[in-house]
């Protein structure tokens, strides 16, 4: 079996594959503090006993991360509790299958490249994928599969998060729509703005994106916690995919598997 690892700046995700390629258990953990090898273990062995899984059950490992800080301590739970070499998204070895087209591509994080691969896979090109983690991104896949290039912008929970601290009377709020775009007291001015104008500047985008690529028409698919959320709202997300990362990664490990 394979344990997937998505270590991102907010969760780690851990997910496991039969060698049929069906996810067997998937499980989230905060990225918040340095968690050692041993924590890991500990951790994840009893979700492993839940669900019915042992550590011997898994021969393979593979990590994506954007947190270099993080990936030690991953790849030593992988050699201590599950004796195994994991591969590493961004190692010269490992074959991606995806050509990125960029000025400076060992700058691209390796969860947009992963995600390219995923979508690709899954529905074609041109497209746009728009994930939505701690930092919104945009990234652009070209009709041959070959990553093009993209836009970062600051996350939705991360703007609302400034928002709060940056200003003195400004509570913390829940990202969620809310019932009008026009508030009528503080919170729900603050939700509009939020909700709204994440959707105003994600569909203003994917427009000058479009005008900018030209050709065919892109495809836009929605990634990340509040992928949905967004995507019930407004035309421009055509699909939803939460777990595109770790398509990804099953995806990868399969073309360089021994």
């Amino acid at each position: 079996m394979l344990l997937a690892v998505d270590a991102g700046n907010t969760n780690v995700t851990f997910a496991v594959y039969g060698d049929d390629g069906k996810l067997k258990g998937e499980w989230r953990s905060s990225t918040k503090g340095a968690r050692t090898a041993d924590e890991y273990a500990v951790w994840l062995g009893q979700l492993f006993y839940q669900n019915d899984l042992t550590t011997d059950d898994i021969d393979n490992i593979i990590i994506a991360t954007v947190v270099p800080a993080g990936l030690f301590d991953l790849q030593n739970l992988a050699r201590k509790s599950f004796n195994c070499e994991p591969r590493v998204v961004g190692d010269d070895e490992l074959d991606l299958g995806l050509e990125v087209k960029v000025d400076k591509p060992g700058e691209v994080g390796s969860d947009r490249l992963v995600n390219a691969v995923a979508a690709h896979d899954r529905y074609g090109g041109p497209l746009i994928i728009v994930d939505f983690g701690t930092a919104t991104t945009f990234d652009v896949i070209d009709a041959t599969g070959a990553y093009a290039g993209g836009v970062i912008a600051p996350g939705i929970n991360l703007s609302a998060e400034a928002l709060h601290l940056a200003a003195a009377q400004l509570p913390r709020i829940a990202v969620e729509r809310p019932d009008r775009v026009v508030g009528t007291d503080t919170v729900s001015a603050m939700k509009s703005g939020i909700f709204w104008g994440y959707i105003g500047m994600i569909e203003g985008m994917v427009a000058r994106i479009g005008e900018e690529v030209g050709g065919e028409a892109l495809k836009v698919v929605a990634t990340g916690g509040l992928s949905a959320l967004f995507a019930d709202h407004t035309p421009i997300i055509e699909l939803a995919d939460g777990d595109l990362t770790l398509h990804g990664l099953w995806l990868i490990h399969q073309r360089n598997r021994p």
